[in-house]
């Protein structure tokens, strides 16, 4: 009983932040991107390209090419993938519609780049935060998967490929070039964004160090940082000498304080770091799914 009202809490806590980073991506959208007639990729691109062209609301616009993707996607793909699609849009038509019927005007105006950058930074956020709760808006990304079913091509190429294509398409309203470089610019800052927001909090580092007085180094790891260590046996290949390798997985605010202990221990100790994103489990963030 207890596993099943966690699973239903854990539910709503999704939907509602999926909703409030779809709330994001619309205002920012509307609000920074549609009013000053900057076209951005995926669906919302393609919505702004038919709405700057008929006047029809883009809500519609957006609504009808999402209806009709998860409608194939449902065919080829299954249910699983689309119900969460499916509630992504139905929320993301009523925000939008709530954003238009308010916001009649460019938060910033004459500032085309410096919407871009804002604009860009908020569907960022927004996207980011509804990945990360397993959420989806629809568009390129059903696109994607269905190419990706049935062609050898990836998601984030597949994505990339329909957002050129959409950018690219504002010359023939707009004919100008400016235009093109001003979706990019959004293209690239949303898509840092969303990464920073998917990637960024879950960064930490997996440490590899080689010394002689390993012991004392995984002691005071352990007592001083309170992380685990696992010791590995090497070989050095040069002098054929067995090696014992200290393997350590911390957070990136953490790693500082590990190199100071070792160099304290060992000056002559060999030290390798790299970043590891996703570290799950005690001490580090829960697994998700």
């Amino acid at each position: 009983m207890n596993l099943t009202r966690q699973n239903l809490w854990n539910e709503i806590k999704d939907y509602v932040l999926i909703t409030f980073g779809l709330a994001c991506y619309s205002f920012g959208w509307i609000g920074f991107l549609v009013n000053n007639e900057i076209v951005t990729g995926g669906i919302t691109g393609l919505s702004s390209l038919i709405f700057f062209g008929t006047k029809i609301p883009v809500s519609i616009i957006y609504f009808t090419i999402n209806a009709i993707l998860l409608i194939l996607a449902i065919r080829t793909i299954g249910w699983q993938y689309c119900i969460r699609s499916i509630f992504g849009v139905l929320m993301m038509t009523v925000l939008v519609s709530i954003a238009t019927a308010y916001i009649k005007e460019p938060f910033v105006k004459d500032e085309p780049f410096m919407s871009c950058i804002i604009g860009g930074i908020l569907s960022g956020v927004g996207v980011g935060i509804a990945f990360t709760r397993n959420g989806s808006t629809g568009g390129t990304d059903i696109i994607a998967a269905i190419i990706n079913k049935y062609k050898p091509i990836s998601l984030g190429r597949g994505i990339l490929y329909c957002d050129v294509c959409i950018i690219s398409s504002s010359y023939v309203l707009f004919h100008s070039f400016e235009k093109i470089l001003f979706g990019f610019v959004v293209l690239a800052v949303s898509t840092y964004t969303c990464d920073l927001i998917i990637n960024g909090i879950r960064q930490s580092v997996q440490i590899l160090i080689f010394s002689e007085d390993y012991e004392k180094i995984a002691d005071r790891i352990n007592k001083e940082i309170h992380r685990g260590v696992t010791i590995l046996d090497g070989m050095g290949w040069y002098s054929k000498q067995p090696k014992k390798v200290i393997i350590v997985l911390a957070k990136r605010t953490e790693s500082n304080s590990i190199f100071r202990m070792v160099k304290q221990i060992d000056s002559h100790a060999f030290i390798s770091q790299s970043n590891v994103i996703g570290v799950y489990g005690e001490g580090f963030d829960k697994i998700k799914t």
